[in-house]
């Protein structure tokens, strides 16, 4: 039996939405003490300042792509690794007071992804509906049943309408089938241990703008055969048409062949930052082979990131 330990564990609230879900769908996390948060800039806030152990947000949803508040916020505003991803199925409905028609709604309100996710819903089924964000899909349940309006509804989940006391007016509203979002699980300080299926995720802050430069960089991954799993470029928040790339991978840093590619892109950039070596959720074949060693500060930096790996046996 695994024995858990218990940690303080910050997640996007309030209590219903998916990201609850998600997190109460991890055992060890489960166990542990859930502290909600109204958004996802104070879930990596208290992180950061050591309010909480970890961090739960999404990242990705497979309709609507990245989740800007999270992928920016870890990319300038904080130092925490990724210590673990989580893909979760997801079905919105719309919610609303009981005996509510569709033709009486006048508001619908939800998170702007989940929004994003029933664009065709709301345009077939609601297109005279204003249509409002809110910080999370359960505070859109929250706010419609404390409003005790029938022209107002949420897209949320279904755990928010048992928690809220609304009923389903339309179930599964989502524009496309095989709906999922990605989570995080970050922390400070922690890499965990290879497992033989891990991915790693970086940030490059290229010199300058000019043509070749993302060709530079990929070089270095596809030299040593590694897969790239995700690709994103970012603006810098410097200027106009300045932008980093985000790229995540299979391997873990702790592999030869990604030390030696994280080294060669260390040497060449502006700046390359670390954000995570973590389990991979789906398979994948592990980079093989050695790499060959490099002098300079670049071996440095992977080092003083490499003595922060967890150690298996703990």
């Amino acid at each position: 039996m695994t024995a858990f330990i218990s940690k303080r564990v910050a997640y996007l609230g309030p209590r219903g939405t998916f990201t609850e879900e998600a997190l109460l769908a991890q055992p060890d996390l489960a166990s542990g003490e859930p502290v909600e948060m109204g958004t996802i800039d104070a879930v990596l806030d208290a992180v950061d300042n050591g309010q909480v152990d970890l961090g739960f947000v999404p990242i990705e949803n497979s309709i609507e792509g990245t989740v800007p508040a999270t992928i920016d916020s870890l990319v300038f505003d904080h130092d925490l690794y990724i210590e673990r991803e989580v893909v979760h199925d997801i079905h919105l409905h719309l919610l609303g007071l009981p005996g509510t028609e569709l033709t009486r709604i006048r508001e619908v309100h939800s998170y702007p992804h989940a929004i994003g996710q029933c664009r065709r819903f709301l345009a077939n089924e609601l297109p005279d509906a204003s249509v409002h964000a809110a910080s999370s899909t359960a505070e859109a349940a929250r706010l419609v049943a404390e409003a005790a309006d029938p022209g107002l509804a949420a897209i949320a989940p279904q755990a928010s309408r048992d928690i809220y006391g609304l009923a389903t007016l339309r179930a599964d509203v989502e524009d496309h089938g095989g709906n999922q979002t990605r989570f995080l699980l970050v922390g400070k300080g922690v890499v965990p241990a290879p497992t033989g299926n891990d991915k790693t995720s970086v940030v490059c802050f290229q010199v300058k703008d000019q043509p070749g430069s993302l060709f530079s960089i990929l070089a270095e991954f596809y030299a040593r055969n590694i897969n790239l799993t995700k690709l994103e470029s970012r603006p810098s928040k410097r200027e106009l048409g300045q932008y980093c790339f985000v790229i995540e991978f299979n391997g873990h840093i702790a592999d030869h062949d990604v030390a030696d590619a994280l080294v060669g892109l260390k040497g060449k950039l502006a700046d390359l930052k670390f954000l995570g070596s973590f389990p991979n959720v789906r398979e994948a074949q592990p980079p093989k082979g050695r790499a060959v060693p490099a002098e300079g500060s670049a071996w440095g930096w992977l080092a003083s990131i490499r003595k922060q790996i967890a150690d298996p046996q703990e």
